[in-house]
């Protein structure tokens, strides 16, 4: 075999395969995926409000244990709407459009029970208000409150109806790509909801007791203008 024989029979076995070319652009597309996922995810976390505030509060109240409980209900949240993003399409967004209203007045009426109970507990608490050990129904009750309010936020739902639903983030994607960004955005929003119930944590293990105490009645005072601006909006 000749010298230019032996160099193109190396060009040719160094061409990548069919095969190759598919696997790379599946590749590319699970992270596209993913990473769009990632961005939605973090988009509906970061913004502070009445939920940060709650998660926040929670860590202070109760340590992290029970704010990571509340973050991971917060963040579920966010994997259920990810996922009627992607099963739903541009459907979905006139479904939660059409029961925004009640769902905004339903809203605003458990911020308030949740900040007038709150305060409450400050009032009548004459020891610490943190509870160190939270048992298993603490937990399961933290998270569970955190979901279901995540899911009727306003918050949550305009952000699922304009940004991912509306402007069509999600749509065109197959199973395999939709299971990504579903995983994208729950990772994301996971992660947010932790490194708050962290600093609610750290912020409550070197509190005094009454400066707990009007981190807590601060908090739920600021969940209380959450819920007015819900109803005015």
């Amino acid at each position: 075999m000749s010298f230019h024989e032996a160099t193109a029979a190396a060009d040719v076995g160094d061409q990548p395969t069919d095969r190759d070319l598919l696997t790379s652009a599946l590749h590319s597309l699970v992270m596209d995926a993913l990473l769009t996922g990632v961005m939605a995810g973090y988009g509906i976390a970061i913004p502070v409000g009445a939920i940060a505030v709650l998660i926040v509060e929670v860590g202070i109240r109760c340590g992290f244990r029970c704010a990571f409980f509340a973050g991971a209900g917060a963040a579920t949240a966010d994997l259920l709407y990810a996922a009627l993003a992607v099963i739903g399409g541009a459907a979905l967004a006139g479904l939660v459009q059409s029961v925004d209203q009640p769902l905004r007045y339903t809203s605003a009426a458990v911020l308030v029970a949740i900040a007038v109970v709150g305060l409450r507990r400050v009032g009548r608490s004459q020891e610490s208000v943190q509870i160190a050990f939270p048992d298993r129904r603490e937990l399961a009750s933290t998270y569970a409150r955190l979901l279901g309010l995540t899911i009727i936020n306003p918050t949550t739902i305009v952000y699922f109806a304009a940004v991912i639903v509306g402007l069509g983030v999600a749509n065109g994607m197959s199973a395999v790509d939709g299971g990504f960004f579903v995983l994208g955005a729950f990772v994301a929003s996971l992660s947010w909801q932790t490194l708050l119930a962290g600093v609610g944590a750290f912020a409550g293990d070197r509190l005094g007791r009454r400066a707990q105490a009007v981190a807590i009645i601060a908090g739920n005072l600021v969940i209380l203008v959450f819920a007015v601006v819900i109803l005015v909006q």
